[in-house]
C-alpha cells in the first residue's frame, strides 16, 4: 500500500495494490497497520457508512465536535468522486486551506482525514458508491457543515455539472459565519486530542 502525505496536516492519501488476473481483481482497501504508522496510532472504528450517489450530487463539507471529533477513512467501491478534505481548525498554518482527490474504482485510492478537518465529495457518475470507516458513530448534535460552494473555500468543482444538495448543504453557513457562530474546531484544541491518541 502506497501512502502519500497531503498538503493538510493529519489527510493522507492510500493507494493498494492491485492484483488483476482473467477472473478480475483483489486489494487490500483497508490494512490497520500502514494506516497507524501513517497516522501516530491505531484507527479505531465505530461506524462503517455507504452513500449511493447520482451524477452531480454534493455531499458536505462536513464535520463533527472535537473532541473527540470523526476521523474517516474514505473509498470510491463503483464509480468516481472528487473527493475534498478541507483544513477548518482555527488557528491552524493551513486553515481554510482545501486538496482535491479523485476516488474511482480504476485506481481504487483511500482518503484519510482527521478528527477535525472537514470532508465533502461530488460524484462523477452515476450510481457512484462509497464507503467510509468512521471512528467514532453519528451523533446529530455533534454534526455541523460548511456550505461547499462558500467563496472563501475557492473549491473548484467540476464545471459543467449541475449540483444536486441537501437543503441542509445547501443552508449551511459558510466560513466566516462558521467562526463567529463558534462550531469550528480549533487547531489547540485538536492537536491536544490527537496527541492522546498518539501512542505508537
Amino acid at each position: 500500500m502506497n501512502v502519500r502525505a497531503l498538503s493538510i496536516d493529519g489527510a493522507f492519501e492510500f493507494t493498494p495494490r492491485k492484483y488483476d488476473d482473467d477472473r478480475g481483481s483483489f486489494l487490500e482497501w483497508f490494512k490497520a497497520e500502514p494506516i497507524a504508522e501513517a497516522i501516530g496510532h491505531p484507527l479505531d472504528l465505530a461506524q462503517a457508512n455507504c452513500s449511493v450517489s447520482r451524477r452531480g450530487v454534493l455531499r458536505g463539507i462536513h464535520f463533527s465536535d472535537v473532541p473527540p471529533g470523526q476521523a474517516k477513512y474514505v473509498t470510491c467501491v463503483r464509480g468516481s468522486v472528487l473527493d475534498v478534505v478541507v483544513d477548518i481548525r482555527v488557528g491552524s498554518p493551513t486553515f481554510g486551506q482545501h486538496e482535491l482527490v479523485q476516488l474511482d474504482d480504476v485506481d481504487r485510492r483511500a482518503v484519510y482525514l482527521a478528527e477535525g478537518l472537514g470532508h465533502g465529495f461530488i460524484a462523477l457518475e452515476d450510481n457512484t458508491t462509497v464507503m467510509y470507516l468512521c471512528s467514532t458513530g453519528y451523533a446529530p448534535d455533534r454534526e455541523h457543515g460548511i456550505n461547499p460552494c462558500d467563496p472563501e473555500l475557492g473549491i473548484a468543482w467540476p464545471a459543467g455539472v449541475e449540483l444536486v444538495m441537501s437543503e441542509k448543504d445547501r443552508s449551511a453557513p459558510s466560513l466566516a459565519e462558521g467562526i463567529e457562530m463558534g462550531l469550528l474546531p480549533t487547531f489547540v484544541d485538536t492537536q491536544a486530542y490527537l496527541e492522546q491518541l498518539n501512542v505508537i
